[in-house]
């Protein structure tokens, strides 16, 4: 009952986890737009306001003029809509989820003890650890750094260092599945720090200073314009880390973490060739294409040095007609019994799947094929050490028919 309950409120959360980050990432992704789609404004009055860029826009059957004022607007609105609660929600959201699918069956899920033989709370803690030590450094090279000469380029290579030396050491310690995650979890964790500690305080002081009626500082908002340009290149790699727990053969492969380091800078020089096509179509930069080759070679690189070694051809062969003799029940529920029965038996279903009988087994054919032949995701970190040869004896058993009787 408990793993149903668990099922259950995993696929909630991961349901309202995907509709928050859809709202941010889309409210994000559309006012890096607007801010490098405005034009200086034609009309006189826009410019005696202090409108510092416009733009026209057709949607939904309708036109829309947006102006952006530099630093404020003449009068304060009465209705002032505010972009917070998008970001919050996805990460209280994706925390749970972390919780629910990693961190409650920690020995299971977090843990691989061929890298680090450690008890669950170690993990969890070492695991959370990654949020507050990676938001400390960060923030302190922003602090540092951030207001120097070339100082974008600079802080943008030291994140980078520190992404590389996090990934390094999150799949070095944890399972490569989790340590994807993690990674991500970390660098969302980061996004939202800014939102909650710079961009939405930056935001109120300017505000606060209009409505008392004092000088308004620029330097809030272009604190606050900093963290937001952080986010949206943060935000592709981060997307990637979430979505590589489908993909076995990223987080498994045996340099995973260069797979994850290079896959992310892929995503953020992919980000950046958006980003600066709005200002070419303006004419006011270069066509920013090295950008998308930067990144389409560095994944077309990864799928290059990741690809399968070929197979000896003797060895092809044997495999082959070896797949032709049938494998019968007696020999796969000993392999099972040994491997699987632990999460998949009469006292633990996992995932509400049971293999411990023919009938079962049967039913579940095709997923064990998969999960434990194709994509080698199951045992989960291989805790009970399913050896490659049992593998195959999977495989033979499900493409001679998948006999149970």
């Amino acid at each position: 009952m408990e793993n149903y309950v668990l099922d259950w409120t995993s696929l909630l959360l991961r349901w309202t986890h995907v509709i928050t980050a859809i709202a941010w990432i889309g409210s994000s992704f559309y006012f890096v737009f607007l801010d490098s789609s405005l034009t200086p404004p034609v009309d006189e009055d826009l410019k005696q306001q202090g409108v510092s860029g416009e733009l026209w826009a057709v949607h939904g059957g309708g036109f829309y003029h947006p102006v952006k004022f530099a630093v404020k607007p003449p009068t304060m609105p009465a209705n002032l809509h505010w972009f917070y609660w998008e970001s919050y929600s996805t990460w209280l959201s994706g925390f749970a989820l972390l919780t629910v699918s990693y961190l409650w069956n920690a020995s299971a899920y977090l843990i691989d003890k061929s890298l680090m033989s450690w008890s669950p709370f170690a993990a969890i803690v070492v695991a959370l650890s990654f949020f507050v030590v990676f938001w400390l450094l960060y923030d302190g090279i922003c602090r540092v750094f951030g207001q120097r000469k070339h100082g974008d380029a600079v802080v943008g290579a030291l994140v980078l260092v520190l992404v590389g030396a996090a990934s390094y050491l999150a799949c070095e310690w944890f399972a490569g599945r989790a340590a994807f995650l993690l990674v991500g979890a970390m660098m969302a964790t980061a996004m939202s720090a800014n939102v909650f500690f710079w961009i939405i305080p930056s935001q109120r002081k300017v505000v606060a200073a209009i409505k008392a009626g004092q000088p308004v500082d620029p330097l809030h908002g272009r604190r606050g314009k900093q963290r937001s340009v952080h986010n949206t290149y943060f935000t592709l790699p981060v997307l990637f880390a979430m979505l590589s727990n489908h993909y076995s053969f990223t987080y498994s492969h045996a340099r995973n973490w260069l797979v994850l380091v290079l896959m992310m800078l892929a995503g953020a020089a992919i980000r950046q060739f958006f980003v600066a096509r709005h200002g070419y179509k303006l004419g006011r930069n270069r066509h920013p294409w090295p950008y998308a080759l930067a990144g389409v070679s560095a994944i077309i690189g990864a799928m290059v040095w990741m690809r399968p070694v070929a197979t000896d051809s003797i060895a092809e062969g044997a495999r082959s007609t070896s797949a032709t003799i049938p494998v019968g029940y007696d020999a796969v529920k000993k392999v099972l019994a040994q491997r699987c029965y632990l999460c998949h038996g009469a006292e633990v279903q996992m995932k509400n799947v049971r293999l411990d009988s023919p009938e079962q087994l049967k039913q579940h054919a095709q997923g064990v094929y998969l999960q434990a032949v194709v994509t080698k995701v199951m045992p989960m970190n291989n805790a009970t050490g399913i050896t490659e040869a049992e593998r195959q004896l999977l495989r033979q058993w499900f493409e001679t028919g998948a006999k149970t009787d």
